[in-house]
């Protein structure tokens, strides 16, 4: 059992807007790993960095990502941070990983300078910066597909990870 494909990328990168339209096209169910957590915990990821610190929340984050990995047929978004646990990135090589690329003013546009992120706290565009620059070689470790999202619409990104699952919804 697995999801149909997996999308990973940093903040801004479009994870949760693409997976909702790859779910629409493919039939079945979008699930973010975001979203369960903040249901599970019953407040904002921002407020479980506050309240229980970082590691608290990444526990939680890959007891979400375990569940969701076992449900089938699937469009599965993860956190930006996701990949950072070993486990997880472990778990993602039997999935069809597509990470969504997306360069730094984009995303800094996408994200906007006031979102309650709390890893982004300070200097959006800096710590945005270093954010991507640390991630990306965990991110195109996991991935199957990298697709770079800057100047596309949501319905291209979605039509080009269409084409290479060789589905069209």
């Amino acid at each position: 059992m697995s999801p149909l494909v997996v999308l990973v990328g940093p903040p801004g990168s479009g994870k949760s807007t693409i997976a909702a339209l790859l779910a629409e096209r493919l039939h079945t169910k979008h699930r973010d790993t975001d979203v369960d957590i903040e249901a599970g915990a019953g407040q904002p990821i921002s407020d479980i960095f506050v309240d229980h610190g970082e590691p608290h929340f990444r526990a939680l984050e890959r007891a979400a990502i375990v569940a969701a990995l076992n449900d089938n047929g699937e469009v599965l978004s993860l956190g930006g941070g996701a990949i950072l646990d070993p486990d997880t990135r472990a778990d993602l090589a039997g999935h069809t990983v597509v990470y969504l690329d997306v360069s730094l003013g984009e995303a800094v546009k996408r994200v906007g300078l006031g979102v309650a992120r709390p890893l982004l706290l300070g200097n959006v565009r800096t710590q945005l910066r270093n954010l991507m620059d640390a991630r990306r070689p965990l991110y195109d470790e996991v991935a199957k597909l990298t697709v770079i999202t800057d100047g596309k619409t949501p319905e291209e990104i979605t039509e080009e990870i269409l084409g290479h699952l060789g589905a069209r919804g």
